[in-house]
């Protein structure tokens, strides 16, 4: 019992002194889980469907940001001025990128099945298939190793939280996911388009019957999807570089943040990235490092056990 107790009481004072160093890692990290988390969340909310390539588009806006800021910075500083236009254009880059890929991916992996009235299964092996393909080509056309992006500003400790050093990298990624997240809420929430989201995922044939077009919302959702897991792919990148194997872990586990959420729940989906996130970061004081991402997928199990539709629960209807 004592040798608990000392484990316990050496643990947290650790965490003590590294309380908020890693609170503002792990909200930084819970911003990109959140941002791809929108892409599983969406599309499940409206063909009920995991999209397991989801991954290979947040590899795919990585790939396409660092070839453009390459091309540009190349290995210079760029100023202030440069450094928000490069911001500007890193972000465009990898979203437009995976908003290609995602629409791609939809009409050559999901549209003819979903035409066919296949089953779900054939969904699952086509989404993996699709997976597996962009992940070789990606390898093969890009290489094997990791590549470092170049920097559109210089990283660099802006101001310090009771003695911890916030850095220029972790306000980007909190105010460009924040923001986005936010203006993608407005739009699910208040306008035409969001409207037809909303009615799709909640029932897709009675919509159809209200002049709801079903393909274009599904493309849309897509879209949407894969621009943020595009953009998402930019913001982690900057910070690890890009490798054509990138997606498989951090996509793994903002399915899981989706999931804590309740899929098909956007404000879930973020609330369940934030999350986790955090959780992951804070693990560090008790566990190994080497076990975080054990940790992550510890809480999908979790989930799964004791409350499988999530904090806010999951929002289902009938499939498009």
């Amino acid at each position: 019992m004592s040798g608990i107790f000392q484990f316990l009481s050496a643990h947290f004072h650790i965490l003590h002194i590294t309380f908020w160093p890693l609170l503002v890692g792990g909200i930084a990290n819970g911003f990109i889980y959140s941002l791809i988390a929108i892409g599983y969340t969406m599309v499940y909310g409206v063909l009920r469907l995991i999209n397991f390539a989801h991954s290979e588009i947040f590899m795919a806006g990585g790939f396409a940001s660092y070839f453009l800021l390459h091309a540009l910075i190349g290995h210079s500083t760029p100023s202030t001025g440069g450094s928000i236009l490069f911001m500007a254009l890193g972000m465009l880059s990898g979203g437009l990128c995976g908003m290609l890929v995602a629409v791609i991916l939809e009409r050559v992996a999901y549209r003819p099945l979903r035409r066919r009235n296949a089953p779900k299964l054939a969904y699952l092996i086509s989404a993996i298939g699709a997976s597996y393909f962009m992940f070789n080509l990606a390898g093969k056309e890009f290489g094997r190793y990791n590549l470092s992006m170049a920097q559109p500003f210089v990283n660099h400790s802006l101001f310090t939280i009771f003695g911890a050093p916030v850095q220029m990298y972790y306000i980007v990624i909190v105010a460009i996911s924040a923001a986005m997240l936010f203006l993608l809420d407005r739009i699910v929430a208040t306008t035409k388009l969001g409207r037809g989201i909303r009615a799709v995922a909640q029932d897709a044939e009675t919509a159809s019957l209200m002049g709801v077009n079903i393909d274009q919302t599904i493309v849309v959702t897509f879209m949407l999807g894969g621009f943020f897991g595009g953009l998402a792919g930019f913001l982690f990148g900057m910070s690890s570089g890009v490798v054509y194997t990138m997606g498989f872990t951090p996509a793994l586990k903002a399915f899981t943040a989706a999931v804590l959420g309740g899929i098909g729940n956007v404000r879930g989906a973020m609330i369940g990235g934030l999350l986790l996130g955090i959780v992951e970061s804070f693990s560090i004081a008790f566990v190994n490092g080497a076990f975080i991402d054990v940790v992550a997928f510890a809480i999908l199990v979790l989930v799964l056990l004791v409350r499988p539709t999530g904090i806010l629960g999951e929002q289902l209807g009938r499939s498009a």
